[in-house]
């Protein structure tokens, strides 16, 4: 049975559907509440992380698999790393927040590597929470266009229609204990951050 880490809550969702936001507001209430929180994201901003932003800025080219890899290899630094890893926060007893974790790259590697191979690239433990932001795909290009940074590897239409169906598929299948939160990403940045802290209120998180 796959390890679920307690006090581990991730976002998740499609380019462009509010997770960085989210994570951030999330953050925000549990300062706001005096509850220690460590708020993160992936790829993460070491060396192997920063690699990976280069090809999906198109800075660099490689093979779909060699990017399924990169990415394996930035989380388990992510998590294990001895002094700022995800385990060592948890083990210190404070809460973590990351935007985006290994659905992810179920999510967009399998679109291209298929699900068995990148699952097997991600033998990683599960968060006890996930909130995935439910957001339309025009919606999420819309937000994505109106940025000045232009579109990254894997924003396009056709190719989220694939990473939307396979969130449904991954999800459709968690493990027991999991706590799974969908939200309605077109709902206003309160109401979903609302709604999240409905949630986590709920399991006496904050």
């Amino acid at each position: 049975m796959q390890q679920i880490l307690d006090r581990f809550i991730v976002l998740e969702g499609l380019d462009g559907a509010g997770t960085t936001t989210q994570m951030k507001a999330v953050a925000e209430a549990f300062d706001e509440a005096g509850v220690h929180c460590h708020a993160t994201f992936e790829p993460t901003s070491s060396p192997l992380g920063n690699l990976v932003r280069s090809v999906l800025r198109k800075e660099v080219a490689t093979t779909p698999l060699a990017l399924a890899m990169l990415f394996s290899a930035d989380r388990e630094d992510h998590l294990h790393h001895p002094i700022t890893g995800i385990v060592e926060k948890l083990t210190q007893g404070t809460i973590v927040v990351s935007d985006r974790y290994l659905f992810s790259s179920l999510a967009y590697q399998s679109v291209e590597c298929g699900f068995e191979r990148v699952s097997m690239l991600n033998d990683f433990p599960v968060p006890r929470f996930i909130v995935y932001i439910d957001t339309p795909i025009e919606d999420c290009l819309e937000r994505i266009d109106s940025r000045d940074n232009g579109r990254e590897l894997f924003e396009k239409q056709e190719f989220l229609a694939k990473v939307k169906d396979n969130y449904e598929l991954i999800f459709a299948d968690l493990p027991e204990g999991v706590v799974f939160l969908r939200v309605d990403g077109r709902k206003s940045k309160e109401e979903i951050t609302s709604t999240i802290q409905a949630v986590l209120k709920e399991h006496s998180l904050l």
